[in-house]
């Protein structure tokens, strides 16, 4: 494992738990889309579910949320060129760069583990077709 791979992690981790408290904060309080909240802070859930993993660096679970975290990174991006509201908007883009910190710092810290798996494989075939 390469010696920044602790530095990827805890911008995967950072940005997980940033993004959750920003999603609570947005829907309850800062800009909810109907006053006192609204049931939107119920899109939070699925970014519960691969919390515990990612705090442990379980590689599966950094994988498979790496592609759940796009879903945020579109609504970021729809939501910030298409909300009328600026503090919405503002919330939106600070939504696109959390997600972005995630998605970069989890596919670089899953890079070595990538290449090692590659690796694996070519000398598994290579024995193989001796």
């Amino acid at each position: 494992m390469n010696s920044h791979a602790r530095y990827f992690h805890l911008g995967a981790s950072s940005g997980l738990i940033a993004l959750i408290l920003l999603c609570l904060a947005w829907e309850l309080v800062l800009a909810p889309l109907r006053p006192g909240g609204s049931w939107m802070v119920l899109k939070v859930l699925p970014l519960l579910l691969p919390l515990r993993g990612v705090l442990k660096r379980d590689v599966y679970t950094l994988q498979w949320s790496s592609m759940l975290i796009l879903v945020y990174l579109a609504e970021g991006l729809v939501r910030a060129t298409s909300d009328s509201v600026h503090t919405s908007a503002m919330l939106a883009w600070v939504e696109v760069a959390l997600t972005t910190l995630y998605f970069f710092c989890a596919l670089a810290y899953l890079h070595p583990f990538k290449k090692a798996a590659k690796e694996i494989a070519r000398q598994a075939i290579q024995k193989a077709s001796q």
